[in-house]
Order: C-alpha cells, then sequence, then structure tokens
C-alpha cells in the first residue's frame, strides 16, 4: 500500500461519551489505528521512558549549567547591566514562544526527533535536511565542549597535577556508557542531576541575596552602585549583541524538552505542563540571577574576563569578595554534575535527531533502526565517535579554534531553528484549515494560547538576534575592527542551514509541501483510556492543588 492510499484510508471514530456511576467516562474508538502508526514504527519503535513526574523535574532543571554560571560574566563585562538585563530578558520571552509553537504539534505528533520531522512533512524535506544536520553537529560538537569545560573544573581542584587526556576520557566514557543502558537509565540520570542543579541554583539565590544585604566579613550592602558609578549600556549596539548571543548560549533552544515530550508516557499532559513550568522556570533563574550579578559585580571587574572556569563565574566573584570560605568549591562540585547532564542531553538529543533524518530518509535508512530496548544504536554510535574526536581535538594544537568554531555553529543554530520552528508551525496550521482537521476540537485538545502570537513573536525576535549576529561579526568589541575570520565565526551556523538546505534542494529537488495533502496521520497519537483518566484526574484537582504540581519534587 503506498502512502497516498495510507493516508486516504486513516480515519478516526466519533469519540463516544457515557455516565456510568455517577462519574464521566470518555471512550474512544480508534479505527485501524495500527494503520497511521506503520509508516512511523517500520525501524524499530522507541520505548515511552520518561514519566511526567520526570520530565516535570528534568523540565526545572535544564539548561542550568555553564551558560549560567560563567557566560553571565562576559556579557556583563561586553555589555554592562543594562544591555544584559534586557537582552536576557528579550531571549527568555522566547522561551515561551518556542514551547507554545512546539508542544501544538509535539502533543499531536510526539515523535522523536520533533520539529526536524515537522519541517519535512509540513515544508520542505530540504529545510529538514538543513536544519537537522546543523542541529546534529552543534549539539554533538556541545558533547566535546563540556569535555572540556569538564577539565577545567577539575583543574580547579588538581591544579595541573591531572591530565587533560584523562579527565576527557573519563568525561566521554561517563557519558556514553549511560546510553549502552535502557533508556530508563538516562532518564533517572537527568532526573538526579536536575534535582542537584534546582538545589545549586537555590543555594546561589539565597547566596546572593544574603550577599547583597552585606553578609560575610568583608561584605557590604549593595546599593546599585555598580548602575550609578558604571556605564549601564557598554560598547554601544555591539554590547548589546554580544550580549543577547550570550544570552541565546546560555538560555538554549528548548529542543530537549519537545525530544523528551515525544518519548513520554503521555505527551498531552507532559508537554502541556513543561510548555507553562519551563518558560517560567527560565524567566525566573535568569532574570533573578542577572539582576543579582548586576548589582554585586561591576561590569569592569577584571576577573570577569580574565579568570578560567569557575574563577570567572560573578558569583563566585561576589563569594570571594565577601570572604565566605568553601562555597566556590561547592559551586564547582555542582557544576560539575551540571556539565555531565549537559553532556548526556546532547547525546541524546543529536543521536535522535540523527536517527529522525534516517527515519525520513534524508540520510542512509539504516541509521534509523531502534533496537529492542529502543535505543538508535547505529545513530547513538556516530553520534559518540564525533564527540569523541571533537572532544579529543582539543588536545593538538590549534584544536581549541577548531572547537570555538563548532560551538558558534550550535549558538548561531539556534536563533535559527526559532526561524525554523515558527514558520513550520504556520505551515501546520496551513495544513490543519486546508484539510479541515479538528484536531483543535478532539477531547482535551491543546492549543497554542492566542495563536498566532507565540510564533510571530519568535520569528520577530529570531529576525532580530540574525542582525545581532551579523553586528557582532561586522563590528567586533574592541579594537581588532572587521575580520573574516570573526564573521565567519559568528555566521557559520546560519550560513550551515542555508548553504545545506538549498544544496540539498538543488541536488535531489525536493518538493515544497502542499498543504492540502501535507501529512497529518503518520505518528499522530489520540488519546488512550489512560491518557484520559489522568487528564480527568488533574483537572478534578483544585487551582490550589493544581498549581502545587509546577513546584513540588516528588
Amino acid at each position: 500500500m503506498d502512502n497516498t492510499t495510507m493516508l486516504e484510508n486513516k480515519h478516526f471514530d466519533e469519540k463516544m461519551m457515557s455516565e456510568e456511576g455517577g462519574g464521566l467516562q470518555l471512550v474512544l474508538s480508534i479505527r485501524d489505528a495500527t494503520v497511521t502508526e506503520t509508516d512511523e514504527n517500520r525501524n524499530g519503535q522507541f520505548h515511552r521512558s520518561f514519566t511526567p513526574r520526570q520530565v516535570h523535574i528534568i523540565s526545572l532543571g535544564s539548561n542550568i549549567g555553564s551558560g549560567l554560571f560563567i557566560a553571565t560574566g562576559k556579557a556583563l563585562a561586553t555589555g554592562g547591566p543594562g544591555n544584559m538585563v534586557v537582552a536576557y530578558l528579550m531571549v527568555c520571552s522566547c522561551v515561551w514562544a518556542v514551547l507554545q509553537s512546539l508542544s501544538e504539534m509535539t502533543i499531536a505528533f510526539p515523535v522523536s526527533g520533533n520539529y526536524i520531522d515537522y519541517a519535512d512533512r509540513w515544508v520542505d524535506p530540504a529545510l529538514a535536511f538543513g536544519a537537522g544536520f546543523a542541529e546534529w553537529l552543534g549539539w554533538t560538537a556541545i558533547v566535546a565542549a563540556e569535555a572540556g569545560f569538564f577539565n577545567v573544573l577539575v583543574q580547579y581542584w588538581a591544579e595541573g597535577s591531572f591530565p587533560q587526556a584523562a579527565t576527557i576520557t573519563i568525561f566521554l566514557l561517563v557519558c556514553m556508557v549511560i546510553f549502552l543502558l535502557p533508556n530508563t537509565v538516562f532518564a533517572w540520570f537527568e532526573y538526579v542531576t536536575s534535582l542537584i542543579k534546582i538545589f545549586l541554583f537555590l543555594l546561589v539565590i539565597t547566596l546572593s541575596l544574603v550577599l547583597t544585604l552585606g553578609a560575610g566579613p568583608k561584605g557590604y550592602v549593595h546599593h546599585g552602585e555598580t548602575w550609578t558609578e558604571h556605564p549601564a549600556f557598554l560598547n554601544g549596539f555591539s554590547g548589546f549583541a554580544n550580549a543577547a548571543l550570550l544570552a541565546t548560549w546560555a538560555v538554549g533552544d528548548q529542543v530537549f524538552i519537545g525530544i523528551i515530550g515525544g518519548e513520554a508516557k503521555n505527551p498531552r499532559y507532559s508537554m502541556a505542563h513543561a510548555t507553562k513550568l519551563v518558560p517560567f522556570r527560565v524567566n525566573f533563574i535568569y532574570m533573578v540571577s542577572i539582576i543579582f550579578i548586576t548589582i554585586l559585580v561591576p561590569s569592569n571587574d577584571d576577573r570577569l574576563l580574565g579568570g578560567s572556569g569557575v574563577a570567572a563565574s560573578p558569583f563566585v566573584i561576589a563569594i570571594q569578595d565577601s570572604g565566605i570560605p568553601g562555597i566556590a568549591s561547592l559551586l564547582n562540585a555542582g557544576m560539575m554534575c551540571g556539565v555531565l547532564a549537559i553532556a548526556a542531553e546532547s547525546v541524546y538529543l543529536s543521536s535522535r535527531i540523527l536517527r529522525t533524518m534516517a527515519h525520513q530518509r534524508l540520510v542512509p535508512e539504516r541509521l534509523a533502526r531502534v533496537d529492542a530496548k529502543g535505543r538508535p544504536r547505529l545513530a547513538l554510535l556516530i553520534t559518540c565517535i564525533t564527540a569523541t574526536f571533537l572532544g579529543y581535538i582539543q588536545l593538538s594544537s590549534g584544536g581549541l579554534t577548531a572547537l570555538n568554531w563548532l560551538v558558534s555553529l550550535t549558538s548561531a543554530s539556534f536563533f535559527s531553528n526559532w526561524i525554523i520552528i515558527s514558520f513550520t508551525n504556520w505551515r501546520f496550521h496551513c495544513a490543519l484549515k486546508a484539510q479541515n482537521d479538528p484536531l483543535f476540537t478532539e477531547v482535551y485538545a491543546w492549543k497554542s494560547s492566542l495563536w498566532p502570537l507565540a510564533p510571530a513573536w519568535l520569528m520577530l525576535i529570531s529576525l532580530f538576534l540574525l542582525v545581532c549576529c551579523l553586528a557582532a561579526g561586522i563590528n567586533p568589541i574592541g579594537d581588532a575592527g572587521f575580520t573574516a575570520e570573526n564573521f565567519f565565526q559568528y555566521m557559520i551556523g546560519v550560513l550551515v542551514i542555508v548553504g545545506f538546505t538549498i544544496a540539498y534542494k538543488l541536488i535531489l529537488r525536493t518538493t515544497w509541501r502542499n498543504p492540502k495533502f501535507a501529512d497529518l496521520k503518520t505518528g499522530r497519537r489520540p488519546l488512550s483510556v489512560e491518557d484520559i483518566n489522568q487528564l480527568d484526574a488533574y483537572y478534578r484537582m483544585s487551582t490550589w492543588r493544581r498549581f502545587l504540581t509546577y513546584v513540588q519534587l516528588w
């Protein structure tokens, strides 16, 4: 049976509602449900390993890492407190828009690989290939970058007595052994490390508050002199652009939440929950942290750019200035856990993206095979080999420069992929309208709040971030002036996506998806009776009890 015939034959019976014993029961009768899943599962099936509680905790703890503790120092030094606050606030607002746009599609089509799959089915396979390749390479490079940063954290204690090669080897082995085990092990690893990062953040915020009020042997009450005695806006628009790009790297693209949503036991509950939780968490964590940083540390402190690793963290600088001992080592240990978690997330994410590209036949389909334990073995193997190669490049002369280029690719690909997500979401709605699909009228249907505000805002800010990227590449901070190397380092992520998309389209002559015939069936997951019962129980709770589900840690 060809795909066209398969799509024409897929249909669902109407939902029936019946009352029994005083309670409302919703019964789903689905005809030929296996037909809709045949194409999705042809290369094996992922296990839905993530429980709603695990997704909740991982959502709370994800993206708390080196971007928050270290990159904020560089943003303050190059942009000043005013540019820093405005830039981080702007970027954090995109988290809401990304998850609103992504969750609409993920809840209805919870496929692992996420927006790469959606770009293929609703826009153009060439766009899926360009975005997927850049995302895979960028996140694989993040594994190698985190290995280098892990070595810096180890050397904070070892002071050069432990070889870098040994540190990188241990780090990579720990990250990759996790994926030799069932997916439930990875889920619990991310759960535990997320809890550690949450408590670490709470400690940092509490310490920042007491330091602002003058705690410590050398402490004093801060009255905002870091804003009034030094320029609030440094280096003009270039200072703002640099702070915005660092904020984008620190906040991340939130695709990880969508990917695990594709393998969650109840995507409708987990993703809808995360869509409310993550934007609040990101905005609260980052904006509270940024405000404290700008109050506690002046932008002209040499240690912000001259220090390495944890020593360059504005939180550590503030603690050292107050004379409180021992806290820096505690932060160092917590960040080591965070770095391991981010690296494991990166292996997971990049392997799923590669598998999705193979499943869509954008690359050889053999890479899409999933084993009996729900692992894409070949995609994981290629990702791990590439990450290992990039990790050991740091040991060679000039290797760090090459790695910095790959990390720059990741940073630029974040907002480039935000553009793709917002456009794909719009095309998704075009397909639903063209085919008169009743998706948003189904029981417990989930639709983006105030649509199309989220994709429109995401597109606007992402295009502005592209302008920031161009400004940073053309007019860098300092007296160096324009150089081709600096320009391409900032723009490489955008150029890779655009270049690979155009090349793929010209070579394979892919066709633009027609909304009238776009695939709205493959991978579609109607709510099961168990899903509906869970949602019924959730919405029967009081408003206060539902609120507690967003903050509880058990």
